[in-house]
């Protein structure tokens, strides 16, 4: 997995004048381009590459992703709840899931 900042001006939506003055919220609810969940205001999106050779497993799951939505773009987030350290083990993520209102749990080849 490599991890790199590009500009894709390419990808980008012309903001409007009435949406480039917008503040806060507002701001932030702008879609600004044609991935917008992994576009933030400032375009500083952190894109992660995933290749077949080193990471197999997670390549097939994106790959399989791409062939049913047509887009190759995962969203990778950490895991913990608002005012909770990130999950670092699977008795960590058992205890958060369990503690929330998630429904399934997968870790490894485990669900």
């Amino acid at each position: 997995m490599f991890l790199f900042a590009h500009d894709r001006k390419d990808k980008r939506r012309n903001i409007t004048p009435n949406e480039e003055a917008l503040f806060g919220i507002e701001k932030l609810n702008v879609q600004r381009s044609s991935v917008p969940a992994v576009t933030p205001v400032d375009y500083s999106a952190r894109i992660q590459t995933v290749h077949a050779d080193t990471n197999p497993l997670y390549h097939s799951v994106i790959s399989k992703f791409k062939e049913k939505t047509g887009c190759p773009i995962v969203v990778k987030i950490s895991f913990n709840v608002l005012g909770e350290p990130i999950i670092c083990t699977p008795t960590d993520a058992f205890k958060c899931c369990m503690g929330t209102e998630m429904n399934v749990l997968a870790v490894g080849n485990y669900l």
